[in-house]
């Protein structure tokens, strides 16, 4: 029984099955096994913040038996070592995840190379040299990297950023600071965003360049964990580069054409954020439901009562729309088309009444529902931070009216 009108490829929904097989078997299992590690949060982060030793560890250990098992570099390029499939599969694939792993199981994120964690398009402009250093140990899901490119001027309007490349021989030093960076806190490399002309950066017509740069390089700071949702620890932080020392091999794509790989891995954040919102809500719906016709007060399930029953009927039209949105935004990025207008209203739409979807789903369990047993927080709290994550939904408005202006107007 599906909602879905139109047949998913037999391709993908092959490998959206297997790799469901994988998640019961590798990361629930993990989770049932290590569950005080993976829950309590005072055992899963250290006095600094970071993940400890040994929750890094299972971490990878997930992003490797998924390498083995062939869904991690699922829609990494051929080129790269991956499966080479597309935006189709990325967001079916991480709509499953977030669906049948909920907050709880929260491994799951690491099943799947995530744009900014590890081998995506992104890396298919890297030199030669870089392949030969670094791919190896991203594909196998032994190392891992961050996307450096938000600082504090420059969050929304990334083209704001203030970290310097200066050429120093035949490379050169990066000087600056990177904030709201994910993943950093145990990546191994950083794409690192920084001037390389000011005056083309100025006139926003380029003059930024992207380099691939150790964690462990000299002059490579992690200054704090960014602490979020009153966490005692998190995967998020800022960091400083000071003099970091970079050669030729480490340059991304062209000089001064960084922003271009920029904007990529953005718009790939933006299907894995629409898939991530809907997989969530679906979840969160499901629960609801569950819940409110166990649930009995005045003598009847709760379900029976219009304000219960009637807001999750209105959630579950706009979860189903925002998931059509979602899967219609992926199959006109497969076919080519840049899709700018439909990718934005899908991102903006998803992670807007998916939350409220989720708030629904608290306000249904009552009490209950504001517990740590429960996961819904959870949830609320991961749909919060996706709603301002690889542009705000504000941005999105923005780019969705320049789009209708210029005359786009297919709705």
């Amino acid at each position: 029984m599906t909602a879905i009108a139109f047949d998913i490829p037999v391709e993908i929904e092959r490998i959206a099955a297997g790799l469901e097989r994988f998640l019961r078997a590798e990361v629930i299992a993990r989770h049932e096994k290590h569950l005080e590690l993976l829950e309590d949060p005072r055992r899963r982060y250290g006095p600094d913040g970071r993940y400890t030793p040994e929750v890094v560890e299972l971490i990878r250990q997930v992003r490797m038996a998924s390498a083995a098992a062939g869904y991690f570099n699922l829609c990494v390029p051929t080129s790269l070592g991956g499966l080479g499939q597309g935006y189709l599969a990325y967001y079916v694939c991480w709509e499953m995840i977030n669906r049948l792993c909920g907050p709880h199981h929260w491994l799951g994120t690491f099943a799947l190379s995530h744009w900014a964690f590890g081998p995506s398009p992104v890396l298919e402009q890297v030199t030669t040299e870089a392949r030969e250093r670094i791919l190896a140990g991203l594909v196998s899901g032994r190392q891992s990297m961050c996307f450096g490119l938000s600082e504090p001027g420059a969050g929304s309007d990334a083209t704001m950023i203030q970290t310097r490349a200066t050429p120093d021989g035949d490379g050169w030093q990066i000087t600056g600071r990177k904030m709201w960076t994910s993943n950093i806190t145990f990546a191994d490399w950083m794409i690192a965003f920084a001037v390389t002309d000011p005056a083309r950066a100025a006139a926003k017509r380029g003059g930024i360049s992207a380099f691939l740069v150790p964690t462990s390089a000299p002059g490579f700071t992690l200054q704090r964990v960014t602490l979020l949702h009153g966490d005692i620890g998190g995967a998020e932080g800022e960091s400083t580069l000071d003099g970091v020392r970079v050669e030729p091999w480490q340059l991304v794509g062209s000089l001064h054409e960084g922003f271009r790989i920029a904007l990529l891995g953005v718009s790939l954040g933006r299907v894995y954020n629409a898939a991530r919102a809907v997989g969530l809500a679906r979840w969160a719906i499901e629960k609801a439901v569950v819940y409110a016709g166990q649930r009995i007060a005045f003598g009847v399930p709760i379900a029976d009562h219009q304000g219960v029953s009637f807001p999750l009927a209105e959630s579950a039209m706009q979860v189903h729309a925002a998931h059509l949105m979602g899967l219609n935004a992926a199959i006109l990025l497969d076919r080519g088309e840049r899709a700018i207008k439909e990718l934005s209203m899908a991102k903006a739409y998803a992670v807007e009444v998916c939350l409220r979807a989720v708030d629904r789903a608290i306000q249904t369990h009552g009490g209950m529902g504001l517990t740590n047993e429960v996961g819904l927080v959870h949830a609320y709290n991961t749909l919060r931070v996706i709603n301002i994550a690889d542009g705000t939904n504000e941005i999105l408005r923005r780019t969705i009216y320049q789009q209708l202006a210029k005359g786009d107007l297919e709705l």
